[in-house]
């Protein structure tokens, strides 16, 4: 059964003292029972990052499902931020992390090139943002297909609070892309005919763009994929320029999906290699996990139970996509 960890503090602490080291050598794992040169010992017990978002839960509920019933093993999630647990994973403190976000972590590359972690392969990379109108009302407006469109329909979103102006629902306070939102508005001419509601959080958010749905009413706001509310409603990404490094921080062109790779420590890849391979082979699409996601809603349900309707009910060609014909087998056999 897994085991949830909550040694986020501690974890920071010790990186900060120095207790873990960061270093990504292949060396052998130490202990009374080993000698120089023998193969690493297996671990059976596996440690996940959790950076407590719910596309990681889900992840690592499907990854632990097959953990138990395939492999045998145990595991647990330790809690952390993006930054403290991409250092944890180098230094073995954490064994896998499902979602590394490349993006938001200005050394990754270098430390992979350093060789101080495995990288395993690409969970998914179509995970969009932007803003977002009903399909509803893209159907009844095919020509409201682009972000500069919108200058043509300010009637369509008015402000309540002001009806000289309509009103774009922005990102959550204090995300840089909620600024970057508010610039392309600038950069487009849109604060003529907009007004920019910065979003207090998620619950905000959500709430207006699920309360516009219920009464099928007009609303354009940002939002980001995966996540719960993207897999129950149809909502439609506007279209903007193609993306450019150069121009994205002004709002200039669109938003860049970010490549979310699956990486484990050094020491976990020697010694757990048909895992690893296995690992090597997760994908799951934005639109498959946002799919859970809604379920989740809908259901009441937790993410293991989610992940278990993923395998057995929605997309059970994930079993065959993911293990070996025998280790398919004994999954189905276990589900």
């Amino acid at each position: 059964m897994k085991k949830r960890a909550l040694l986020s503090g501690l974890l920071a602490a010790a990186l900060m003292l120095g207790l873990a080291g960061c270093g990504g050598s292949n060396t052998s794992s130490s202990g009374s029972g080993g000698s120089e040169g023998s193969a690493p010992k297996e671990k059976t017990s596996i440690t996940f990052a959790d950076v407590q978002w719910d596309s990681i839960k889900l992840n690592n509920a499907l990854a632990g499902l097959v953990a138990e019933h395939v492999f045998g093993y145990t595991w647990e999630e330790t809690p952390g931020s993006t930054p403290i647990l991409h250092e944890a994973l180098i230094g073995g403190d954490i064994d896998v992390h499902m979602e590394e976000w490349t993006d938001n972590i200005p050394a990754y590359q270098t430390d992979l090139e350093a060789g101080k972690f495995t990288e395993l392969g690409v969970n998914f990379d179509d995970n969009y943002q932007g803003f977002y109108i009903p399909r509803y009302l893209a159907d009844q407006y095919p020509d409201l297909k682009t972000v500069k469109d919108l200058a043509k329909y300010p009637d369509l979103f008015p402000d309540p609070e002001d009806s000289s102006k309509g009103i774009i629902y922005g990102g959550i306070t204090g995300w840089e892309i909620t600024e970057i939102m508010e610039k392309k508005v600038a950069a487009y001419g849109l604060d003529e005919y907009y007004n920019y509601f910065v979003s207090g959080s998620d619950a905000v958010l959500s709430a207006a763009m699920t309360s516009a749905w219920d009464r099928q009413e007009p609303i354009v706001a940002y939002y980001w994929e995966p996540t719960w509310l993207l897999g129950k409603y149809d909502f439609v990404l506007l279209e903007d320029d193609p993306y450019d490094p150069e121009q994205y921080q002004e709002g200039i062109g669109a938003c860049p999906a970010v490549r979310v790779t699956v990486a484990v420590s050094n020491d976990f890849a020697a010694s757990n290699p048909e895992f690893c391979e296995f690992l090597s082979k997760f994908s799951m699409p934005s639109a498959t996990i946002s799919e859970a996601l809604a379920y989740m809603q809908d259901n009441n349900a937790d993410y293991e139970q989610a992940a278990l309707w993923l395998l057995t009910e929605s997309h059970p060609e994930l079993i065959d996509q993911w293990l070996t014909a025998d280790q398919a087998e004994t999954m189905k056999a276990a589900l």
